[in-house]
């Protein structure tokens, strides 16, 4: 009743707001009060009654425990693995850019979405994978829609991973390039993943709690350790070009993906989460006790107009768009059918792991949100404007960002440069530096004051590559699932995960595509994956649509249908929002928002001998030209797939009500599971009376083998 309460409160205080400076205190309470809400109730809802979660089902990971891909993984540390493998640069960047329309749109769609789609397309996804042996997106697809339907989601959704998986490559490799601090404590994260799989495995199985102790203490002493190595003679060894760094990505990549989950990545994400959530947490509190005020406005200018400076486009579709994975995301659904259906000891573990973990990161899309809404909106859009629209300099960014209407002075711009040691932060798009600024204000404000506002700029953007680098390994191992999946279409040993060729050849294949579309755009500001970059949005929300329409699907097959609104409402919304957004990319002729006009301004400059910016050759203006195309012709291509997929699953799903005999799913039979485990992070009374009844109990309460009896 609290809960509700104060999340009430919060949200009435949004709401009533006329102009004037309200607490980020405020917004904070909405969001927690609607999360907490919304799992205690409607997560419980479909779990209980949509789902018919069954806790004497065994799960994949129980029945074919291989101890490489399928391994029973202790709720605690999966819920960390899961986490860590969906909450990447999306979170973090995708709110800040949206804050060009006010803190309001993007903080009711972060709310509404994750609530009543991201979160449910998270947990539903899991599900039904689980009962599927751990099943990919797309062979899902293709087993339950049917061949043709089942093609497109398979072309689509692996065209669109390895985009996705290449933009967050692109992202870290930015950040870290030539910061010791980052690649020393970042690195050091692996060899410490290591022992920890190694304790768990090996020295003393089961001892979460022990071995997340000695972890957290490892990572802080690597996270401290960072700081001295960067002001030591070894800082030169640890300061690596963006080239070295692809090269090593590409190496770790291929073995997080091959070598057994417990020994690296399971541990590396769970060790991550801390850091993660730890350090935003620390944020919410920085906000509770430094009370800054939100000083963008609720709604900006921008949101109606459509001609904002650091992405254009209106409100609708594109505030949606550009939020993705803080709300709604579709690389959320290659997770919960790629490592973590293989890893789960409970169907019932599904709220937690599913619901929970997208709420978690829904959260981090609020703090970021805030963060970049508390510094003054006239530095907001400097950072964030490209200097086609600033220029390079103090003082021609203070007239343009003036002429937006939100004043600040170039003394201002400078000073802001120098509070956290850097040369200028003009045109520092993409989102990263707009939320390090944010967190450095905050934190400051409570420990150090301005004296430490460059150490936590900088240690904000160490937490940013961190927090990428986790999707980035579990993304490339669910590639592979996704490419054996695939491939088990034409040869069946594919299909066995265990088979080393297959794991091999398939993680390669996997590495080689990001890594080529990565080591391109490195070497190349306007190739390889800066070619593909403007599709990342549209791809992750076309690749969510996918996977509602699966889940709504199965819902109708599975005999659900009064059920099937819990899917259907947030996929049309998804449909809608996305298939407006690639039609506009598509046919607009606001060469700011079109590909194809813009395509034709850039001709045009060519037929008339000029270069125009951000061109500074002939040379760029026809790679511009060429990007403009090949985005232009893969968004089309994308939509057509997407609207393939969904005119197929509406048959299906036509075909399963009017004759419902006629549908057949490829669910496992039914086992029984012989693993006692919680649901949830902590144990019930009833759990642990079960616990206490089976032997072979572990001194971690997480899993039971053998039952008594």
């Amino acid at each position: 009743m609290l809960v509700g309460l104060v999340g009430a409160l919060g949200w009435g205080v949004l709401a009533l707001s006329r102009g004037e400076e309200i607490s980020a205190a405020w917004l904070l309470a909405a969001a927690l009060g609607s999360y907490a809400i919304g799992y205690r109730f409607y997560a419980r809802f479909i779990a209980h009654r949509v789902l018919k979660v069954d806790a004497t089902r065994a799960t994949p990971a129980e029945r074919l425990d291989n101890g490489v891909d399928f391994h029973p993984t202790d709720r605690r540390v999966l819920f960390g693995h899961h986490f860590a493998a969906v909450a990447g640069a999306g979170p973090l960047v995708g709110p800040v850019l949206a804050a060009q329309m006010g803190y309001l749109p993007g903080t009711i769609w972060i709310v509404a979405g994750v609530i009543f789609a991201g979160a449910v397309q998270d947990m539903v996804t899991l599900f039904f994978s689980t009962r599927r042996d751990g099943r990919s997106l797309g062979q899902m697809a293709r087993d339950e829609i049917g061949p043709v339907g089942g093609a497109a989601a398979l072309v689509a959704v692996f065209a669109i991973m390895i985009i996705l998986l290449a933009v967050l490559a692109l992202v870290i490799v930015n950040a870290l390039a030539h910061s010791p601090w980052g690649v020393f404590s970042i690195g050091m994260t692996i060899p410490i993943a290591v022992f920890m799989g190694f304790y768990l495995r090996v020295l003393r199985p089961g001892r979460v709690t022990e071995v997340s102790l000695i972890g957290v203490a490892l990572l802080l002493l690597a996270i401290v350790a960072g700081g001295w190595v960067a002001e030591s003679s070894l800082a030169g060894t640890f300061t690596l070009e963006k080239e070295t760094l692809v090269i090593w990505m590409v190496v770790y990549g291929f073995l997080a993906s091959v070598l057994p989950v417990w020994m690296l990545l399971a541990p590396r994400d769970y060790l991550s989460t801390f850091m993660k959530i730890g350090t935003i947490a620390l944020l919410a509190i920085g906000v509770v006790v430094a009370m800054p005020t939100l000083k963008m406005p609720a709604v900006t200018d921008f949101a109606a107009r459509g001609d904002g400076p650091v992405f254009a486009g209106s409100m609708f579709p594109f505030v949606f768009i550009t939020i993705a994975c803080g709300a709604l995301s579709g690389f959320h659904a290659l997770v919960s059918s790629g490592t973590t259906p293989k890893m789960i000891q409970k169907e019932t573990q599904v709220r937690m792991i599913g619901y929970g973990a997208m709420l978690t990161e829904s959260f981090v899309a609020v703090m970021a949100i805030i963060a970049a809404c508390i510094i003054e909106p006239g530095l907001f859009f400097a950072v964030n404007s490209p200097p086609g629209i600033i220029g390079t300099t103090v003082e021609s960014a203070s007239q343009a960002v003036t002429n937006f209407g939100f004043a600040i002075s170039p003394e201002a711009l400078t000073q802001a440069a120098r509070d956290v040691e850097e040369a200028s932060l003009l045109s520092r798009t993409g989102g990263a530096p707009t939320f390090a600024l944010g967190m450095s204000e905050i934190f400051s404000s409570v420990v150090g004051g301005a004296g430490m506002k460059a150490f936590w700029y900088h240690f904000a953007i160490m937490f940013e590559a961190l927090f990428i680098l986790t999707t980035l390994d579990a993304g490339t191992r669910v590639g592979r699932f996704m490419l054996q999946d695939t491939l088990g279409n034409v040869h069946k040993s594919f299909r066995d995960v265990s088979w080393k060729p297959g794991v091999w050849f398939a993680s390669a294949i996997v590495v080689g595509a990001w890594g080529y579309f990565l080591w391109v755009g490195i070497k190349d500001p306007l190739g390889g994956i800066n070619q593909l970059f403007p599709l990342f949005g549209i791809a992750n929300q076309l690749l969510a649509a996918v996977a509602l329409a699966v889940c709504t699907t199965l819902l109708v097959k599975s005999g659900r249908l009064k059920w099937a609104w819990v899917t259907g409402v947030p996929l049309v919304w998804d449909a809608t929002v996305t298939l407006t957004a690639s039609y506009q990319k598509v046919f607009s002729e606001d060469v700011k928002v079109g590909f194809f006009a813009q395509r034709d301004k850039y001709q045009a400059g060519i037929d008339a001998d000029k270069v125009l910016a951000p061109a500074k050759s002939m040379d760029d203006m026809h790679t511009i030209v060429t990007n403009a195309t090949v985005d232009g012709v893969l968004c089309a291509l994308f939509a057509v797939l997407i609207i393939v997929v969904l005119a197929d699953a509406l048959r299906t799903c036509v075909k399963a009500v009017r004759d419902p005999g006629s549908a057949k799913l490829s669910e496992v039979p039914w086992t029984e599971s012989k693993i006692v485990a919680p649901a949830g992070l902590i144990a019930t009374a009833e759990e642990r009376a079960q616990l206490a009844a089976a032997a072979g109990r572990d001194s971690g309460g997480g899993q039971v083998k053998e039952p008594v009896g």
